[in-house]
């Protein structure tokens, strides 16, 4: 654009990204008005003109209706910081009534498909601070086809943040004495390791029926993938090949071979 030739509505409305209808509206209002013509008379906006539009975007944006835009640019006396002070206020609490929004959307979601009741924020209040949230969702991606999924929905939709305080409180103590009998050298078929092997089958048997061939199938995962190595043996050094030895051997004790072990 050069100062002689001016902008179009049409190009004008390519360049501010709005529709020339929106335009035509705003010069018929009188909020921004083309104030330059070319030498065959077609009003055309001035590089002025396309900076007040500009500015009537930014406080369109901020949510100022368009009557008061017109006073904010127009009027010498009027309080710009006031009248942004203020919007900032109104959009910070139409911030937080969006995120209870959300927050109610997230429990209406998980309420329809089953299973954990607890929105992010609970999740890490009551699991730690470690915990991830998207843990939930990518084991109902890997595993919402099975048996024991449908098992899981069924037995925890109604359960309430206390009841999984408890069981958060419950799994702490077992990772506790798992590592304290790591670290004291607990051998692996001894009875000490399989009252630990049929404590930690407990706590998954809590959510899905959990045999002992299915427990060496989730014992295998201790070493196999890397998360869950990562997991244990953050615990304690080693616990995870060692709790995986340790389910083995207690499934032996009930008649499964770890060797030919399948999900049942």
């Amino acid at each position: 654009m050069t100062e002689q030739d001016g902008l179009t509505v049409g190009r004008t409305a390519t360049l501010v990204g709005v529709s020339v209808k929106t335009l035509h509206h705003w010069d018929a209002v009188g909020l921004v008005r083309p104030s330059e013509r070319t030498r065959s008379g077609y009003r055309v906006y001035s590089a002025d003109d396309i900076a007040r539009l500009h500015r009537v975007l930014v406080y369109r944006e901020l949510g100022f209706p368009l009557s008061e835009i017109g006073r904010l640019l127009d009027d010498p006396t009027a309080d710009a910081h006031a009248h942004l002070t203020r919007q900032r206020r109104e959009l910070r609490e139409r911030i937080e009534q969006l995120e209870h929004m959300v927050s109610a959307v997230d429990r209406m979601a998980a309420a329809t498909r089953g299973g954990m009741q607890l929105t992010a924020e609970e999740q890490i209040e009551i699991f730690g601070s470690d915990w991830n949230p998207e843990w939930v969702d990518e084991a109902a991606e890997r595993w919402g086809d099975t048996k024991q999924w449908a098992e899981y929905r069924e037995r925890t939709t109604d359960l309430t943040p206390q009841d999984w305080q408890e069981a958060a409180a419950e799994h702490e103590t077992l990772h506790t004495d798992l590592s304290a009998a790591r670290q004291s050298g607990v051998e692996p078929g001894s009875a000490e390791a399989n009252t630990l092997a049929e404590r930690h089958r407990a706590t998954l048997s809590r959510y899905f029926d959990c045999t002992h061939s299915m427990h060496v199938c989730i014992g295998r995962k201790f070493v196999e993938e890397t998360g869950y190595t990562e997991y244990y043996d953050a615990l304690a050094p080693g616990l995870a090949s060692w709790l995986r030895d340790v389910i083995f051997a207690n499934a032996i004790a009930h008649g499964v071979n770890p060797e030919t072990a399948v999900w049942e």
